[in-house]
Parts: C-alpha cells; structure tokens; sequence
C-alpha cells in the first residue's frame, strides 16, 4: 500500500503505526507471563531480539498488503505501548484474523474491546472485508468475553491445536461477518 498505515482515535485511545522504538514494550508487555500464556506463539521470558524482529515483521505487513499491526496506547500518553491489535489479511477472500494483546498493568479497563472495535470498524470499512475472525485459547475467559462484546460468534473448537508450555490445548474460533458487524 502506498499510503502509510492508518492512526486510529478511540474515546480513550489511539492507535498508532507501530515503531521500532516499541520493541521493547513488546517485549516486557507480551512477555509477562500473566499475558504472553494466552498468545498462541509468544514465549516468556520474550527476549528483546525475537520482539524486534517481530515488530519489523509487523512493520513491513502494511506495504506489503498482508494486513496492519497498531500499536495501543492511551490518549494521554501516545508515546507508550500498552498492546498491540491487528488484522492478517488475506485479500483474495476478503477476510483478516483479528488479534490483540494488552499489557496486564493495563487490564480490566476495557481498553482490548475499545481497541478491537476500532479496528474491526477500520477493516469492515476501509479495508472492505467480509469477514474477521479471532482464535483463542480455550481458557482465556476475558479474551472470549472481548469478542462476544463485539458481536463475534462462537463457530468452534480446533482441538489439541497449538502445543503451549509442553501441553496441547484447544482453541476457540470466532467469526463475524460484514452484514453483522454493519446491524450494529
């Protein structure tokens, strides 16, 4: 894409292109324990290196049409990473993969759901998409609580899906489609 990536304004956020400089943020954020045990591929302790090149990763996603990572931040301080959300596009069939994390000193403000509706707007609407899904793993309540909050529907379980600290564990899948996202 030509244009560079969209800055996003919530009532209480902003989510901005993300910056080399947030590697860091990334790296304590997704890092943490408390968070990176529901992020199907992020491991604990998340060393500097690996979330540098994640972010560069995430970085060149936008020029190369396979969707947007923003970074979360809070109005009053725009500087500072407090999670990540994106879009994984595949444009052929019109739909993304929702995904997100939030820093735990950041929880239950309901920044993940303010966060994922604006992105979930700017998909539908600037990226014109039928579809957006998200997977989780089974025991994230307050993840699958995110998603039910944004009309997602539950479409099933991939069992045994991911391997996560040596276990296997199922993953939920949920789903919402253009029509649905648009009778809100």
């Amino acid at each position: 894409m030509n244009q560079p990536p969209p800055t996003l304004h919530t009532e209480r956020l902003i989510l901005r292109p993300l910056l080399l400089d947030d590697a860091a943020a990334v790296s304590e954020g997704a890092g943490d324990k408390r968070v990176s045990r529901f992020l199907l591929q992020v491991p604990s302790p998340y060393p500097i290196t690996l979330a540098r090149a994640w972010v560069e990763h995430r970085i060149a996603w936008w020029s190369e049409g396979r969707g947007v990572t923003l970074a979360i931040a809070r109005r009053t301080s725009p500087a500072r990473l407090i999670g990540t959300v994106s879009l994984r596009r595949f444009a052929r069939d019109r739909r993304a993969e929702l995904g997100y994390w939030i820093a735990a000193s950041s929880w239950k403000h309901g920044f993940a759901t303010e966060a994922c509706r604006a992105a979930l707007a700017f998909g539908f609407g600037e990226l014109e998409l039928a579809r957006v899904y998200a997977q989780v793993i089974v025991d994230n309540a307050a993840s699958m609580r995110v998603l039910e909050k944004l009309g997602m529907v539950r479409e099933g379980v991939k069992r045994q899906h991911i391997i996560k600290a040596g276990k296997p564990r199922d993953v939920v899948i949920y789903g919402l489609l253009r029509d649905e996202w648009a009778a809100r």
